[in-house]
């Protein structure tokens, strides 16, 4: 079964440039501006859309996404709500990839069966979710796949020889490398230790591997996207989101352009230079 993203990582390749991932959280700040910025990212140039759904306690991710998390939970963002969202994306834009991505505690709690048809019929193409390891591929992963999902793991800095055939087994839609040893949004990564990872990944696996955790620029989007197949942006589309809120975290006219200007900054940098991807 060819998925949505498959489908945009072909034609990706066949353009030469890497894909821009970008990362944004359900609810941040209210469900109307969520909405809003959902529907204006494909058009400033995010080639797939991964959505954080909101957590009390994110623990693979940085303060900045963490916050998010807390202003989405405070707005009253659930994750019925998150996939009533994404059916009304949906309503307008039947093309763009869209990834759910967050931790397995809301989705046990759903449960699993009812989130996973859920998902299929509101329109998600895939599921990260970082604090379920391949030994429990049961429990998410094995029903995920077999509903028509992919199931998109990571591989870390500190995934060896040994562990990287666990974490590709069923993986399907991409592989996320993170760039860096820690949480999101903390440092930068070293351009040249990441394409050396990504080459050793590529060469256990055909799919495509997208670089996320730390890249905030253009100029890093770019130096990162001559070595790998995706570039993941998320805490910097997050950071300007919260700079465009007011004191009570409330959204104002530029709320929305502050993170799009960014994303079609981003999507220029990646389109201005002919990207290989590693073979």
């Amino acid at each position: 079964m060819t998925t949505r993203i498959d489908k945009r990582f072909a034609a990706l390749r066949e353009k030469g440039r890497a894909a821009l991932v970008t990362f944004t959280t359900a609810g941040d700040p209210d469900y109307e501006t969520s909405l809003a910025l959902l529907k204006a990212l494909p058009g400033a140039g995010a080639d797939i859309i991964e959505m954080g759904m909101p957590f009390s306690d994110p623990m693979a991710d940085g303060p900045a996404i963490q916050a998010s998390s807390q202003r989405a939970l405070k707005a009253g963002q659930t994750m019925k709500k998150t996939l009533r969202m994404i059916r009304e994306f949906r309503e307008g834009d039947q093309d763009t990839p869209l990834v759910l991505m967050g931790y397995y505690n809301p989705i046990y709690v759903y449960p699993v069966e009812g989130f996973i048809g859920d998902c299929i019929e509101a329109g998600v193409d895939g599921l990260i979710v970082v604090d379920v390891p391949p030994e429990q591929d049961d429990e998410l992963c094995i029903p995920a796949l077999e509903a028509g999902l992919n199931f998109i793991r990571l591989a870390t800095p500190t995934t060896d020889a040994k562990r990287l055939p666990a974490v590709l087994e069923n993986t399907s839609g991409f592989v996320y490398y993170v760039s860096i040893a820690g949480i999101t949004g903390t440092a930068a990564p070293d351009t040249g230790e990441v394409h050396g990872a990504v080459a050793r990944i590529k060469m256990q696996t055909e799919l495509p591997v997208a670089v996320g955790f730390g890249v905030k620029t253009p100029e890093q989007a770019r130096a990162i996207a001559a070595g790998a197949d995706g570039v993941v942006v998320g805490s910097a589309l997050v950071n300007a989101l919260k700079a465009s809120l007011d004191e009570n975290d409330r959204p104002g006219a530029a709320t929305v352009s502050s993170v799009t200007d960014l994303v079609r900054g981003l999507a220029e940098g990646l389109a201005s230079s002919q990207t290989a991807t590693v073979k």
